[in-house]
């Protein structure tokens, strides 16, 4: 089937750079139709909120992550979206004027097993000088694989893998390796014809220092796709050989002085000498000779390597044992009685409705994450006949009134002996509320207080959470795989990946 744009959202994490303008302004001005939401995602701790108010743009929506960094907010972005297609922008670049029409090309009649299609990148360098090291640097993303500078995902292809890895701080490997995940899945990412332009970001002098943070999330992907992974994402090893042997030569330098072999000391530290001096001449040589730029790159190379060899290490440790990213659940499901309110037998009345501690927050922590939620409860009092579909109704219209809206609700109203489908521990209602709203059951938490909600999931191939309240046996407290004290312990268990 052919994509149009109306399929497709553009998601920009943002930290409110100055360069968000720019970027706004082509999305404004760019020609041809719009996609069906433009998704700016505030990932400020704090700060006042973004007021992209332009004419031209798509329908807006601003989402804040409060601060988790890229990874997180792309994350919250696609889950935000909703379309069957996200369309990854950072949010310092520049699209063509034609980017809207040539990514409504690269995206029609892609094959299924295609997940995503990567844009072009330009990155202008000065014309009048040669470039600054920070310049060569940037000017790499011209040729980088699958970055998310400029980079679509069928919404799928995402949920499939769990999104971004936010064990990933920083704008740094967390998009290759949510390539090398999905291609794991047997799917193929394409480059498309559409362009951007990644103009050189004005950075500080000791931002080379800074980056060599990212040697720890080298050793993440090494743990989370082996030895072999920087050829299948392009990745060039750099120098961290030559930053190996000059640290090490630097410590045997101090090690030696301090046993008192002089001689000994001062050969080592002749060879940190000349392996400095070879790493800030290479740096220097190609660049910009200017007092300013030079002296940058002399005391900077002396910093980076033990600094890179440090973050190396801390990553060794904190990564020593690491399990495959699954991300968060694309729907949860929660029993209505007993779990999100209290437990008022075949209850009709409205007003007798009273949410459990702690429910209002659970919901909102997970909405406010991106993920979908839905009710799916056992109304057995309408085929007794004490109850009236229109009361149970109204008894859910008041539990969304207290709660929160919920993006599916399923209701059962057979007696027990009707032989339905839906009635729980049947799993009809969890695999009409993934139908309902295009989520694997594999994706789907249900939460609940009794064995049937638990049995339920499992039948229909979700993940089942049992929350004991006093109505539930003890038998079933000792069979559930998955359990929580209360529902607030069950939900930040989910946000935390345990489920």
């Amino acid at each position: 089937m052919p994509t149009g744009l109306e399929q497709v959202s553009v998601v920009v994490p943002t930290i409110g750079r100055p360069s968000l303008d720019a970027l706004l302004d082509a999305l404004a001005g760019a020609a041809g139709p719009r996609p069906a939401a433009l998704v700016l995602v505030d990932d400020r701790p704090s700060g006042p909120v973004l007021e992209p108010a332009r004419a031209g743009l798509p329908p807006v929506r601003v989402v804040r992550s409060g601060g988790g960094g890229p990874a997180r907010a792309r994350n919250l972005g696609w889950r935000t979206a909703r379309t069957p297609w996200t369309a990854f922008l950072d949010d310092d670049v520049v699209p063509d004027p034609d980017w809207y029409a040539r990514l409504a090309e690269d995206l029609a009649d892609l094959p299924d097993d295609v997940a995503g299609s990567q844009g072009r990148v330009r990155v202008p360098l000065p014309a009048h000088r040669r470039p600054t090291d920070w310049e060569r640097g940037t000017a790499g993303l011209a040729t980088s694989r699958w970055i998310t500078a400029d980079l679509a995902y069928r919404r799928s292809a995402l949920a499939e893998v769990g999104g971004f890895d936010e064990r990933f701080p920083r704008a740094f490997r967390e998009d290759s390796d949510l390539a090398l995940r999905v291609m794991d899945t047997g799917a193929r990412l394409v480059v498309g014809r559409r362009r951007i332009t990644h103009p050189v970001r004005p950075v500080d002098r000791r931002v080379s220092v800074r980056v060599q943070a990212g040697n720890a999330d080298d050793v993440l992907m090494r743990r989370l796709h082996g030895p072999g992974w920087r050829e299948r994402a392009a990745a060039p090893v750099g120098r961290r050989p030559q930053h190996l042997a000059v640290t090490g030569a630097g410590v045997a330098a101090v090690g030696l002085g301090l046993a008192g072999r002089p001689r000994a000391a001062a050969l080592a530290a002749l060879g940190w000498a000349a392996g400095t001096a070879e790493f800030a001449w290479a740096r220097i040589a190609p660049g910009p000779r200017d007092p300013a730029e030079v002296a940058t790159m002399a005391l900077t190379s002396v910093a980076i390597p033990p600094l890179a060899v440090g973050h190396l290490v801390r990553g060794v440790v904190q990564h020593r044992r690491v399990t495959p990213w699954r991300g968060l659940p694309d729907l949860v499901l929660f029993d209505r009685d007993g779990t999100l309110v209290h437990d008022v037998p075949y209850n009709g009345d409205p007003d007798q409705v009273r949410p459990v501690d702690g429910a209002r927050a659970a919901l909102d922590a997970l909405r406010a994450r991106g993920v979908r939620t839905g009710l799916v409860t056992n109304q057995s009092g309408v085929g007794r006949c004490l109850l009236t579909r229109d009361q149970v109704d109204a008894v859910n219209a008041r539990v969304e009134q207290l709660l929160g809206p919920f993006d599916t609700v399923q209701v059962c109203p057979h007696a027990p002996d009707d032989g339905c489908r839906c009635r729980k521990p049947a799993p009809g209602m969890v695999t009409d509320a993934c139908a309902a709203l295009g989520v694997q059951p594999a994706r789907c938490v249900l939460i609940g207080d009794i064995a049937a909600d638990v049995g339920a999931a499992e039948a229909a191939g979700a993940v089942g959470v049992l929350v004991p309240t006093p109505v539930t046996l003890p038998g079933e407290v000792r069979a559930a795989a998955r359990r929580a004290a209360t529902l607030t312990d069950a939900v930040d268990d989910v946000l935390a990946g345990s489920w």
